[in-house]
């Protein structure tokens, strides 16, 4: 019996991990979104009193690319009724370099060359908030509406304008969404390594002014203040040894990024400074706000994202079932033909005779409730795996 519990106790926390493992990125789909886990829950805010998140999740390793969005709008925006596309994102300065063509109920959008990894802008909230909801409903390929854009981490249902965007909260069961303010300032600033282990300035761990000069070796680096006076926009990660505490890159500079919380009754907010802005826009003292349906050359986003709940039940099952074949039953308990029964799955019919009875009883007991025990987690894992 403990040979045969081990044997499934591996093969179920194998599975476990492999879940694990999964949470590491948004769900594989027609795009791949890199991810970067944040722990530390229940972690202190920081003086200003923003930063506390309670909860472990994933926050983009970097903003959401033009190629990114590219995929997504030539898998829903054939006929764009909610404005996805702007005309803005098209190739020029400061632009993330998407062009549209064909007619609607046929539109189709293709990446100018050399932009793939430039941060996409010219997105309103709404359009960060669609997105979110395509990945969170696996990225399908069909018309804007429900199942791709308007549900999902958001209950949308056609919302465009500013009021109905303001009214829009995040769904309970949101797996991939626009992080909070909270969510977006801890990735960005919080040291780790603790619940009250403080705050850096900057989000590329350091309270000394960054350097703007493009360096992939520079420790304390971004784009801002017009790093590059052609392109302005820097490919996503570009910055490659400035990442931020949890190891994100480019949450300051580059293009601010849309935060889930409202900032008043009638915009939402934005943090992080783009690359026309001066140093003291990247700190974390800095908060900015825009209307939700606003958009422009100096606003992106990044996602977030909680583990499914299945992913979690099967973590938890493969744990206790691994404890649970850490018992071995006495070998002597099975040392006879009668006895031997308990080790199957009907659980012994009476105690074996031939040593003291109330030392038997109590193995027998011992064994039966074992049994019992085991039974009920495998019920338990095949029931949770019936709903992954």
């Amino acid at each position: 019996m403990h040979r045969f519990f081990a044997s499934k106790a591996a093969k179920l926390c194998s599975l476990a991990i492999l879940a694990v493992t999964m949470v590491g990125s948004v769900r594989a789909g027609l795009i791949n979104v890199a991810m970067v886990p944040v722990g530390d829950p229940g972690n202190a805010a920081d003086s200003n009193g923003y930063g506390a998140v309670s909860y472990a999740y994933q926050i983009g390793k970097y903003d959401v690319t033009t190629s990114q969005y590219a995929a997504f709008l030539n898998a829903v925006a054939a006929a764009d009724p909610y404005g996805l596309y702007n005309s803005f994102m098209a190739s020029g300065p400061a632009r993330a370099g998407i062009n549209q063509s064909g007619a609607s109920g046929n539109y189709s959008y293709s990446v100018v060359a050399g932009h793939e990894n430039f941060p996409v802008n010219w997105v309103s909230w709404g359009d960060a908030a669609r997105f979110a909801n395509w990945l969170q409903n696996g990225q399908p390929t069909d018309v804007e509406g429900p199942g791709t854009t308007e549900s999902g981490a958001y209950t949308l249902d056609g919302a465009t304008s500013t009021t109905a965007l303001m009214a829009v909260t995040r769904n309970l069961n949101a797996t991939d969404f626009i992080p909070t303010e909270d969510e977006w300032y801890k990735a960005a600033y919080y040291k780790g390594g603790g619940t009250n282990a403080g705050y850096w300035l900057f989000p590329t761990q350091n309270n000394s002014t960054p350097s703007n000069v493009l360096s992939a070796t520079g420790k304390n680096n971004a784009n801002f203040n017009n790093t590059d006076p052609t392109n302005h926009l820097t490919s996503v990660g570009a910055f490659a040894a400035s990442p931020g505490p949890y190891g994100t890159f480019d949450q300051g500079g580059d293009v601010q990024q849309w935060n889930e919380s409202a900032f008043d009754v009638s915009s939402r907010g934005v943090r992080g400074g783009s690359c026309f802005d001066p140093s003291f826009v990247l700190r974390s003292s800095n908060r900015n706000a825009d209307n939700p349906v606003a958009v422009g050359n100096g606003i992106g986003f990044r996602v977030a994202s909680v583990p499914e709940p299945s992913s979690v039940i099967l973590l938890i099952a493969g744990i206790v079932v691994l404890t649970v074949a850490k018992y071995r039953p006495p070998r002597r308990l099975f040392s006879r033909p009668a006895c031997q029964r308990a080790a199957g799955i009907v659980a012994p019919a009476r105690p074996c005779s031939g040593r003291p009875r109330s030392r038997i009883m109590r193995q027998w007991k011992a064994s039966h409730l074992m049994l019992i025990r085991q039974n009920a987690i495998i019920a338990g894992f095949n029931s949770a795996c019936a709903r992954c």
